[in-house]
């Protein structure tokens, strides 16, 4: 049974089709992109994962279970974590305190616990802080795990926005364009972190991403989409090497 098995799925806006007929098989453990010209519809699918649109067509099933039209909360906490491309840090917020975020869907205490600081506050509190802290560590973070998220580089903020991600322990994670802005350093970089979370936590990821050294370097296969569907999928190579890819999105 595939991890992710979206099937026919659907939006309009206003009468507009952003996306049609969209369907998607991801396996357990697989590094799959999502590619395509902007205004494609990528972002729009990422959103109808997470809960963020309603689908007016289709189902999305997540490891057996049909996800189709749940609030965001509840998809995380089914397993869907994701990152976004425009960073969406709390940027006053310690670089900790952004991991224990994301931790308390899988730590609660109830507001009245929090308010009178009960001996379960504090359990959970140190359960969350020494976790947070093993994040960090894979991410090289721990050093400044007291500052404040807005004072790290931009590329430790890509980092920390993965590392928080990660923290809800999900089952796939969605990567929306995590190179934008980087440096070929910083992508390099980029690359062997992903690399690294797929293979130590056994993640599964669904990134969509323009840079095509990224794309190429990772990915074991891909779908490109053109307004709103799908205009190729399959091998990673055999796709990018496809005349209408070529045509419609590389622009060669």
């Amino acid at each position: 049974m595939a991890l992710l098995e979206v099937k026919n799925l659907g939006i309009s806006f206003g009468g507009l089709r952003a996306v049609d007929d969209f369907s998607l098989t991801i396996e357990q453990g697989e590094l799959y992109g999502l590619i395509g010209p902007n205004g494609a519809g990528k972002t729009t699918i990422f959103n109808l994962l997470t809960g963020v649109y309603k689908p007016t067509d289709g189902y999305i099933m997540l490891d057996g279970e049909n996800i189709t039209g749940k609030k965001t909360i509840e998809i995380n906490r089914h397993g869907i974590a994701r990152t976004f491309q425009n960073i969406r840090l709390f940027s006053e917020l310690t670089v900790l305190d952004n991991v224990k975020v994301g931790l308390h869907n899988h730590h609660p205490y109830s507001t009245l616990t929090g308010i009178l600081r009960l001996p379960k506050y504090y359990k959970v509190e140190k359960e969350m802080n020494e976790r947070a802290m093993e994040l960090l560590k894979v991410f090289d973070l721990d050093q400044e795990a007291d500052y404040k998220a807005s004072n790290l580089p931009y590329g430790k903020q890509r980092k920390l926005e993965i590392a928080r991600a990660l923290a809800t322990d999900p089952k796939l994670l969605l990567l929306d364009e995590p190179a934008a802005g980087m440096n070929p350093n910083e992508t390099q970089e980029l690359m062997k972190t992903i690399r690294f979370v797929r293979d130590e936590f056994h993640m599964t990821i669904l990134l969509i991403e323009h840079d095509m050294k990224l794309v190429s370097g990772i990915c074991e296969r891909l779908t490109v989409l053109n307004f709103g569907q799908i205009l190729a999928e399959g091998e990673t190579t055999e796709v990018l090497n496809d005349p209408k890819v070529i045509a419609a999105y590389l622009g060669e």
